[in-house]
């Protein structure tokens, strides 16, 4: 018995190469290589161009494992043929973020400077002094780190200042009337 998403079989593109070692899978693409170990609850399975997935026992957990691995791989696929993109958005007087190398210097209104050190594997962009593009080909990574750079000032609900994410909608409070 596998979940919805599981059912269908995940397709692999022209140009990428899954190899399969028991629960290890290795994605290697244009945009570089991914390696992850599901739990083994899932087998997974090569068939021509296709992968395929199973459960070995029929319980709740194994079930429902089956579509977030379906959905992991689909991440990793998508990750090293088209890569993944994240772009935050700085409101506030003063303040600016500024890439240095894989550093991210960030002027938030506070007495000091922030510095954000991307992990492996992640590349931080600034097209101008308010806007932050975060790029890379894990999908899991590439969120964290905007969550992470989000967390530093998160957007205030009375003037809306701080850092939130470009689709982001902030619905802002009524101040306190006499």
């Amino acid at each position: 018995m596998l979940s919805r998403m599981a059912k269908t079989p995940l397709a692999i593109p022209a140009g990428v190469e899954v190899t399969l070692d028991g629960s290890n899978v290795k994605v290697k693409g244009p945009l570089g290589s991914l390696e992850y170990t599901f739990n083994d609850t899932v087998t997974i399975t090569k068939d021509g161009t296709n992968i395929v997935f199973a459960t070995k026992e029929d319980s709740k957990f194994a079930k429902a494992l089956s579509g977030t691995v379906k959905a992991v791989m689909n991440n990793m696929v998508t990750g090293v043929t088209k890569g993944f993109e994240k772009k935050l958005t700085i409101l506030g007087v003063g303040y600016r973020a500024q890439a240095q190398g894989a550093n991210l210097n960030l002027t938030l209104g506070f007495s000091h400077p922030i510095v954000f050190q991307a992990p492996v594997g992640i590349k931080v962009e600034t097209p101008t002094q308010t806007e932050i593009l975060i790029k890379g080909i894990d999908k899991q990574l590439v969120g964290q780190a905007a969550a992470d750079i989000r967390s530093y000032r998160p957007v205030e609900p009375y003037k809306g200042k701080g850092v939130r994410y470009a689709d982001e909608v902030v619905i802002l409070k009524e101040t306190k009337k006499k």
